[in-house]
């Protein structure tokens, strides 16, 4: 349930906390933090998946996709979900009290959105706006858990963040438009239609678009945006080979921003050292 044979869900939330780290400059005094994310985030993406399959075990039972889940399936029980969701926020706390009580702070009041996250595709038709509030929230704890204040270059880089959670998982609803469709929950896929591809295309050049200006504002030098060349470079490529019919080149495509990830943070560290 926690979905920890699939580590690209982690990974993707893991990347935002480490580029709020090495921006601020973090690698040198405070790399400890990036061992303390990454396990963070294995622990917390797996908490919000089983919870995601407690609200949504209705749906899954009625997607191709997801019916085999634990829950829809009947191999797991609803009480032994929660108490599994229990001991792995148990693990996040221990993440929590190594962070700054500002760092802290900022960290739990992630806490209503993401349980507000499973409802959203029931009423509205962009639910991956709302995953890229969630998935991008560790830039701001990140950045905090170093300066110990928040400054418009974070925000910026948490605004493009969330810009590129909605393309990438815009690509990932391509898989289930038909069964979602028939079910009658709503995504961006199914809003855009046959306009995809120029979507996903438009969230990631404003992606981008932010991060330079994030960058530009913390080193107003031409050379710092040269760091982000190779993350358009690689989101160029996805937009550009993506085949919104081909439910398996939209997973592959997905799956391929844990590259973009690594990308952006080693133009974070470039540009915070």
């Amino acid at each position: 349930m926690a979905r920890f044979d699939r580590p690209i869900g982690w990974q993707l939330l893991y990347w935002p906390c480490a580029w709020g780290v090495l921006l601020a400059g973090g690698l040198t005094r405070d790399w400890p933090l990036l061992l303390w994310f990454a396990l963070g985030s294995i622990a917390m993406r797996g908490a919000g998946c089983v919870y995601n399959d407690i609200v949504d075990r209705d749906l899954d039972a009625a997607v191709a996709r997801t019916r085999s889940r634990p829950l829809p399936s009947g191999a797991v029980s609803l009480r032994a979900a929660w108490i599994w969701l229990v001991v792995l926020s148990l693990l996040g706390l221990i993440v929590l009290v190594q962070l700054t009580p500002f760092a802290a702070q900022i960290a739990m009041a992630s806490l209503a959105p993401v349980a507000a996250y499973p409802f959203m595709k029931r009423i509205t038709w962009w639910p991956q706006a709302w995953l890229g509030i969630v998935f991008s929230w560790g830039a701001p704890v990140g950045w905090a858990a170093v300066t110990g204040r928040t400054e418009p270059t974070l925000w910026l880089l948490y605004a493009g963040s969330v810009f590129w959670v909605i393309g990438y998982d815009t690509i990932y609803a391509l898989q289930d438009v038909e069964d979602d469709a028939l079910i009658g929950v709503q995504s961006s896929a199914r809003r855009l239609g046959r306009n995809v591809g120029k979507g996903v295309a438009l969230f990631y050049a404003l992606a981008l678009i932010l991060w330079a200006a994030a960058f530009w504002v913390a080193r107003p030098d031409p050379l710092v945006l040269a760091a982000l060349a190779p993350a358009a470079v690689h989101l160029g490529w996805q937009v550009a080979t993506l085949d919104p019919a081909d439910g398996a080149n939209a997973l592959a495509r997905f799956r391929a921003n844990r590259m973009t990830g690594l990308l952006v943070a080693l133009a974070c560290l470039v540009v915070g050292l």
